[in-house]
C-alpha cells in the first residue's frame, strides 16, 4: 500500500458565507488571493519607485500616485483578460451556448495567459495616456507577478482543483470530488501530483526569487525590458515543465486521450504549453535585445 496524503478537511474553498435576504455573501481563498496579490504588487511597486538608483539614469519612472493609477488598470486588465481569455481558450463551446455565465466570475474560471495578455494591453494604454516609457510599465509589472501567482496557485489547492495526474509518490494527495477519481485501469489509491503546489513553487517562489536578486543585486531594471523578459522566460519554462504531470481538463481529454491541443506522434503539447511557447520566444527575445542594447 503506497503511502499517501490526505486532503486536509479543514480546507474550504469559503472562508465565511453571510446570508443578506435572500443573497450569500461569501469570502473565498481565492478572491483573497487576488486582493493580497494586488495591494503586495502594488506596495512593492511603490518601494522601488522609492529607489531611484534602481532605475535608468537614476531616476523612478512613476509617481506613487501614478502607480497607484498603474494598479486601477491592472485589475480591470487582468479580471477582464483572464475571464475572457478562459472562455476563449478553454471553454468556447460551453460559452457560446450559454453566454450569460461568462460575467459570472465569482463561479471560477480564470487563464493566467489571457489575464496577462490583458494586463499587457491595460499597461501599454496606461504608459502611452501617462506618457511613461512603456519597459518602465512593464518590468514593474513583471517583478511582481510572482507574488499573485504563488497566492493563487495555493489557491487553488485550497479548493482542490487543477490537480495532477495519478502518482504513486509519497507526496500524492488524495483530492475530494472529482479528483478523487481515477481511470478505471489505476487499481491503487487515488492519489495524485498536486501540480498546484508545484506551480506556487516554481511560479511563485522560486520565478520571485529570481527576479528579485535581478532587481536587488544585478541591477537590471538599469535595463529596459529585462525583467519583463526574465519574467516571461522563466513563468513559460516552469508552466510547459508542470504541465507534464499536470492533467489536461476535460474537454482536451475529450478529443485527444492525453488531453494534447496539438500531436506530435506518440507525444504532443497540452494547451498550458502551447500558450506558453509565445512567452518562451518574446521573453528570450527581450532578453537578447536589452542585452545587445546594453
Amino acid at each position: 500500500m503506497p503511502f499517501v496524503i490526505d486532503f486536509p478537511a479543514f480546507l474550504h474553498p469559503e472562508i465565511f458565507s453571510l446570508q443578506l435576504g435572500g443573497f450569500t455573501l461569501a469570502l473565498r481563498w481565492y478572491a483573497l488571493a487576488y486582493i493580497a496579490g494586488f495591494v503586495i504588487g502594488w506596495r512593492l511597486i511603490l518601494a522601488a519607485m522609492r529607489r531611484p538608483h534602481w532605475w535608468p539614469h537614476g531616476r523612478a519612472p512613476m509617481t506613487p500616485e501614478q502607480v497607484e493609477a498603474l494598479l486601477t488598470w491592472i485589475i480591470v486588465g487582468v479580471i477582464l483578460g483572464g475571464r475572457l481569455g478562459f472562455v476563449l481558450f478553454y471553454q468556447p463551446g460551453y460559452y457560446l451556448a450559454h453566454p450569460a455565465r461568462i460575467v459570472q466570475v465569482w463561479e471560477g474560471g480564470m487563464s493566467f495567459h489571457g489575464g496577462l495578455l490583458g494586463a499587457t494591453l491595460a499597461g501599454f494604454v496606461f504608459a502611452w495616456r501617462q506618457g511613461i516609457a512603456a519597459s518602465a510599465v512593464g518590468d514593474s509589472m513583471a517583478m511582481v507577478i510572482p507574488v499573485g501567482l504563488g497566492l493563487g496557485r495555493i489557491a487553488n489547492f485550497i479548493n482542490a482543483e487543477l490537480w495532477g495526474h495519478p502518482t504513486t509518490l509519497p507526496w500524492g494527495v488524495v483530492f475530494p470530488g472529482a479528483g478523487g477519481v481515477c481511470p478505471p485501469d489505476w487499481l491503487l489509491i487515488c492519489a495524485r501530483h498536486p501540480t498546484q503546489l508545484y506551480e506556487a513553487g516554481m511560479e511563485g517562489v522560486l520565478l520571485g526569487l529570481v527576479l528579485w536578486v535581478l532587481v536587488t543585486r544585478l541591477g537590471a531594471l538599469r535595463h529596459p525590458w529585462r525583467v519583463t523578459g526574465s519574467f516571461l522566460t522563466g513563468y513559460a519554462l516552469a508552466r510547459i515543465v508542470v504541465e507534464v504531470w499536470r492533467m489536461p481538463d476535460d474537454q482536451f481529454l475529450a478529443v485527444d486521450p492525453a488531453g494534447y491541443v496539438i500531436r506530435l506522434g506518440e507525444f504532443g503539447l497540452t494547451m498550458g504549453q502551447t500558450l506558453s511557447l509565445p512567452m518562451l520566444a518574446v521573453g528570450l527575445g527581450l532578453i537578447l535585445w536589452s542585452r545587445r542594447r546594453a
